[in-house]
């Protein structure tokens, strides 16, 4: 755990920034997990608690109920053999995350910032035959939504880190992409 002195500050305000920019990118994807699993609320349960919490609502265990319940609800589609529904419903999992993101200077906070976008973008990517250039598309349109306050918070923190597959490939491209928009 990281001290005190080591801690990166961030503000409500940033976090709801934060927060907002995450529902924004996840929200697209609801289409593709509606489509395969049309009566499982959860993932859009899960926005909607992170879009409220952006909005000024506060953190809650409820808030971080509605992650998990995403989460599930994605083991339960990628189960079932429904690998882009399943991703759609991680991006709505992690636009909750980024509510919680913590003030640890770490890499793996990256995550909790560009989850929702990487996991959408990997759902969109998959519901196109599992076409690469449909991921890249929408990481380039989700790195335009990226507020000066969110592209500011991710600076404070490491580079995203190796590994996590072709959403850690994604989570790379659109941190790598934001942080020279932050030196242009």
């Amino acid at each position: 755990m990281a001290d005190d002195s080591r801690a990166i500050q961030l503000s409500r305000s940033e976090l709801r920034k934060v927060a907002g920019y995450a529902v924004a990118c996840a929200r697209p994807a609801l289409a593709i997990f509606e489509r395969e699993r049309p009566h499982d609320r959860r993932p859009r349960a899960a926005i909607d608690a992170a879009q409220a919490f952006a909005d000024g609502g506060e953190r809650t265990k409820a808030l971080r109920d509605s992650a998990w319940a995403a989460h599930r609800a994605a083991q339960e589609a990628r189960d079932a053999g429904q690998a882009a529904a399943s991703d759609a419903a991680r991006a709505a999992g992690h636009a909750v995350g980024a509510a919680f993101l913590h003030p640890l200077p770490k890499a793996s906070q990256v995550k909790h910032i560009l989850g929702s976008a990487a996991c959408a973008a990997r759902a969109f990517e998959l519901s196109a035959g599992d076409d690469p250039a449909v991921g890249f598309d929408r990481i380039a349109q989700f790195r335009l939504l990226a507020t000066p306050v969110v592209v500011e918070v991710l600076s404070r923190y490491p580079s995203a880190p190796p590994g996590g597959r072709r959403v850690g490939e994604l989570i790379r491209t659109l941190d790598a992409s934001l942080r020279r928009s932050a030196t242009d």
